[in-house]
């Protein structure tokens, strides 16, 4: 699955590709056709190939170098279809024989760049000085292009005559006369270069493309040094010190609140997760979603340390989904993509997502269903991580907490806006098959009417 496939179904995930500052459109078409990589050898490759980039962005003795190629990048144009023609043999016209001379000079442009800052290896872009040459016949060295008169010698004459009969309105039907001859003229010129051309479309093609990854990479690179992102180790399990979510992150530093990473490892097979409602667990999935993704999309991830278990493919049941359009409720949407995921995962190695499954159906159902996904799911290969508020479950796996609520502070009073203060996000091993009860504490942080906490305290101890 492409990038731009992925981002549809994550909106973490786009935020992260969104933040990306890529300089050219020819840059996000590379960007987004990249591929979920399932190839170890090939994703150390890519990260190699980052790490390269991180070390040349931040040379400050190559600094002009740097600024040099991407400005190289901002000028670059995504001509496909103007390759494409040529490749089909259709003569090029002005407009798109000056593409192709502006690309030859932005290629010679980014190789003394790519060279000067140790990237030549990393991105090694095609010689294209011929072509450059070719529709630059009088030396200029400027990217403009035209039909100049030393492409045929009928020129000069013939445009001075032109100009001088235009300067003082000449004989009208002299001047259509020229420019007619002058339109065959260029149009035999272009047909020449376009032909002279062809046999350098594939290296033109390559120089296209490998601008555009250039500018993929170095976005990432800048990214990940702007977001003090860590690259990743590959693993037979997936763990993460000090894992945070970009998103929520940066809207918690923007409202002025405080953010808590957590750390987390994951073994092959069903982990449970419980807490108390407000307590992260959404977050903990999407997160370990979106840095999953990060990771096989050939990016750097957020978290001080990392090490990242390969999967075919992510599969999610997130408790905010609902598939509307087609006319489901919250838990017919919720158990065709549960279904789903059991049947894909005896298949194929996975990494599975499943907020609160059957919380929308009546609790002893809600159990057994339960039950019998994580059932389903230790026998396969893959690592799920479920989230869960269903007790005494049964089910022989690992479990996790969230610590939840932590003593009040003195200082501090506990109101809606200051709740996520008094809540410790870190994760804790669990033996227990209770889940946390804080529903009633947090409704009455939340000022719901205090007849409605009492009496359901009432029931409750009934």
């Amino acid at each position: 699955m492409k990038i731009k496939e992925l981002i549809k179904q994550d909106a973490g995930f786009q935020y992260i590709i969104d933040s990306l500052e890529l300089m050219s459109s020819a840059g996000r078409r590379v960007l987004l056709n990249s591929a979920f990589c399932t190839d170890a050898a090939e994703l150390e490759h890519e990260w190699d190939n980052l790490q390269e980039a991180i070390r040349a962005t931040g040379d400050t003795e190559t600094r002009r170098q740097y600024t040099d190629l991407r400005h190289c990048l901002m000028q670059l144009h995504d001509l496909q279809g103007t390759l494409a023609s040529l490749a089909a043999r259709t003569p090029l016209n002005e407009v798109e024989l000056f593409e192709v001379k502006n690309l030859s000079l932005l290629t010679r442009q980014a190789r003394r760049a790519t060279a000067a800052l140790g990237l030549a290896c990393t991105l090694p872009l095609p010689d294209l000085d011929e072509v450059f040459a070719l529709l630059d016949p009088d030396s200029t060295g400027m990217a403009n292009f035209y039909i100049y008169d030393s492409y045929d010698n009928r020129l000069p004459a013939l445009r001075r005559e032109l100009k001088a009969l235009q300067e003082h309105d000449g004989d009208p039907s002299r001047i259509a006369a020229l420019l007619s001859e002058q339109s065959e003229i260029q149009s035999r010129v272009c047909t020449e270069l376009s032909d002279r051309l062809l046999p350098r479309t594939a290296d033109l093609t390559e120089a296209l493309n490998r601008l555009a990854y250039a500018d993929s990479l170095l976005a990432r690179a800048e990214l990940a040094i702007r977001w003090h992102l860590t690259r990743p180790t590959l693993g037979d399990t997936t763990s993460y010190r000090s894992l945070w979510n970009p998103r929520l992150r940066h809207r918690n530093e923007e409202l002025g609140m405080r953010y808590q990473p957590v750390d987390i490892s994951l073994e092959p097979g069903v982990c449970l997760v419980t807490g108390a409602n407000m307590a992260g667990k959404t977050v903990l999935l999407k997160s370990l979603g979106s840095a999953q993704l990060m990771a096989q999309c050939g990016m750097f991830v957020p978290a001080e340390e990392a090490t990242v278990r390969l999967a075919e493919g992510i599969m999610t049941s997130i408790g905010d989904e609902q598939d509307e359009m087609n006319g489901l409720s919250s838990y017919a949407s919720e158990i065709t993509k549960i279904s789903n995921i059991i049947g894909t995962c005896r298949e194929r190695n996975m990494l599975v997502l499943i907020d609160e499954p059957a919380r929308t159906t009546n609790p002893v159902e809600g159990k057994a269903l339960v039950q019998a996904i994580i059932g389903l799911l230790q026998q396969c290969g893959s690592t799920t991580l479920i989230t869960t508020h269903y007790s005494q479950l049964g089910s022989n796996c690992r479990r996790l907490r969230v610590r939840g609520f932590v003593e009040d502070l003195a200082d501090v009073p506990l109101t809606p806006q200051s709740i996520n203060r008094f809540i410790d996000y870190s994760l804790t091993e669990d033996s227990s098959e209770e889940v946390p009860h804080e529903a009633l504490r947090i409704a009455a942080i939340l000022g719901c009417d205090e007849r409605l906490i009492s009496l359901a305290q009432e029931n409750m101890n009934q």
